[in-house]
């Protein structure tokens, strides 16, 4: 077998969406690491991981083949949203206020994977189901080994590898980690009212609620729940039994929404995962990050995963107009990469870190000033179409 000349080192959506992109884009790609294929789920039975897939990230899966793939029967389209300040402020965004059919597309974490690995396998490329183990750099190129005792020597190694990512670690990419002290713990509920395709968001000052919109069941609407709040807060939470849990989420849940969808009931079990901030220099010699190896963001903003796709659209659009002397893993190719990416990625990361904080801050001229921004802004059409128009990725 021929060695690829572009390494994928990550088989979740990004690594799968990158080797994909890549291989479409006539260049020789491999993946590295294993294949975990997603469980088809009964109707009304969710992967607890949702994500909100803008505009431009959804326009990249339908040209990687993978969108007409994912059961259109679960997804739901965002078609309004309504973010509520913690007093009087409230900013209402609709799709039509910019002539959109939808602001963002609900879709399960399995069932864009499951898609892209089928799209992976149309594809024909080579999925070598094995561990990364080390990296070798010299004059000559980079040696990639493996658990199993293989070496590869690609052009350009891309690790897609997640937060704890290997593969930085090994290549000795600078990598600044902020810990917010703060769990984001997800879950999907059972509402009393139609969630009309409406997502919610309320800042509470210590803590974000959000709600976004589901299939119904045969139970009737349903919402998944993307709550932050404090580690402490949530540790003892999912620490109840589920009786407990459910009367935590009816007092705490009524009392931050005032009953907007009705009651609201556990469909699954609470499920957290810590929140930080981090941000990489992207590139060392050989390799580039995509993904969550690269950045992760504060989840407020529900654009960790669409942040990671434009990372891959990023290295298709370089990677395809690089001159043809230089190979992938070329340093003037990987810096152009860099510098794409960087505007996006720190912008990103500046609003999610400075609305945490600015909602997190109890400084009662703070909280007035913050609240009336959002009724001032819920005023401003032109304001509007900017926000829509950002959140889809234009």
């Amino acid at each position: 077998m021929t060695p690829p000349s572009i390494l994928v080192c990550g088989t979740g959506i990004a690594g799968l969406a990158c080797a994909l992109g890549l291989s479409r884009a006539g260049l020789s790609v491999g993946l590295l690491g294993p294949r975990h294929v997603p469980a088809v789920r009964a109707a009304d039975d969710y992967h607890p991981r949702v994500y909100a897939i803008s505009d431009a990230s959804r326009a990249l899966l339908d040209r990687l083949g993978a969108w007409r793939l994912i059961d259109a029967r679960r997804v739901t389209p965002v078609e309004a949203m309504e973010i509520h300040g913690d007093a009087s402020g409230c900013l209402d965004l609709s799709a039509w206020q910019d002539a959109r059919d939808a602001l963002a597309w609900i879709v399960e974490s399995g069932e864009i994977e499951r898609a892209l690995q089928q799209a992976v396998q149309v594809m024909g490329i080579a999925w070598h189901e094995d561990q990364f183990a080390g990296l070798i750099t010299q004059s000559a190129g980079i040696t990639v080994t493996t658990a199993q005792g293989r070496q590869w020597q690609p052009d350009l190694l891309i690790g897609a590898d997640g937060a704890r990512s290997p593969v930085r670690q090994a290549a000795r990419i600078h990598h600044d980690y902020t810990p917010y002290g703060d769990m984001g713990v997800v879950a999907h509920l059972d509402i009393e009212r139609p969630h009309q395709n409406r997502a919610y968001q309320w800042f509470t000052g210590d803590s974000v609620f959000a709600l976004l919109p589901m299939p119904d069941t045969a139970d009737g609407p349903q919402a998944s729940l993307v709550w932050s709040m404090p580690e402490g807060a949530a540790r003892d939470w999912m620490a109840l039994d589920a009786q407990a849990q459910q009367a935590y989420l009816a007092s705490h849940g009524q009392s931050i929404t005032g009953g907007r969808l009705g009651r609201l009931r556990l469909r699954t079990q609470p499920q957290g995962f810590p929140l930080t901030l981090e941000r990489t220099a992207m590139v060392a010699p050989g390799v580039a990050l995509v993904g969550d190896a690269a950045h992760r963001v504060h989840p407020l903003a529900g654009q960790g995963l669409n942040l990671g796709l434009g990372d891959v659209q990023a290295m298709m659009q370089v990677l395809q107009a690089r001159e043809s002397y230089r190979s992938p893993g070329d340093p003037r190719v990987l810096a152009r990469y860099r510098r794409q990416r960087a505007e996006p990625v720190w912008a990103m990361g500046a609003v999610t870190h400075g609305l945490h904080r600015l909602f997190g801050t109890q400084c009662a001229p703070l909280a007035w000033a913050r609240n009336q921004g959002m009724q001032v802004a819920d005023r401003l059409p032109f304001l509007k179409r900017q926000l829509i128009r950002a959140a889809a990725g234009d």
